[in-house]
């Protein structure tokens, strides 16, 4: 059984190396050259580029790398609902002084949600707990 855990990381994670992060999300463990098919036609990267990405995760502790014969297998020690929550969090105190009704103004007032949006938020208000 292997334990889950968050970890810190020392700088932002670009928006190319998060793409590389959604594959590894996805499935792991991979070589470069299997995130370079996973990525496929949405990135039309050479395996130079991904391993240069991957270097950059390795640096930042996102990702681990195990030598697997010539090669090396990349999986994520960041974990997706870590990541998720940091930048959400960051995007609202940036934005909006850490405040999610400003937020949702917002993309009401840009027409960006939709009515099932709208549906899902009344439904989520409704099944938050009471606050005294």
């Amino acid at each position: 059984m292997h334990q889950l855990f968050t970890c810190v990381i020392k700088m932002p994670i670009s928006e190319a190396e998060s793409a590389v992060m959604q594959v590894l999300w996805l499935r792991h463990p991979l070589a470069a050259e299997e995130i370079v098919a996973a990525l496929g036609d949405a990135r039309q990267w050479q395996e130079a580029t991904v391993k240069t990405l991957l270097n950059r995760l390795l640096n930042k502790g996102a990702i681990a790398a195990v030598k697997d014969g010539r090669r090396y297998l990349y999986s994520p020690v960041l974990q997706r609902d870590a990541y998720v929550h940091e930048q959400s969090k960051d995007l609202l105190d940036r934005l909006f002084g850490g405040r999610i009704a400003p937020l949702v103004a917002h993309f009401s007032a840009q027409r960006k949600l939709s009515k099932k949006d709208i549906a899902e938020l009344k439904r989520l208000i409704a099944e938050l707990p009471d606050e005294h």
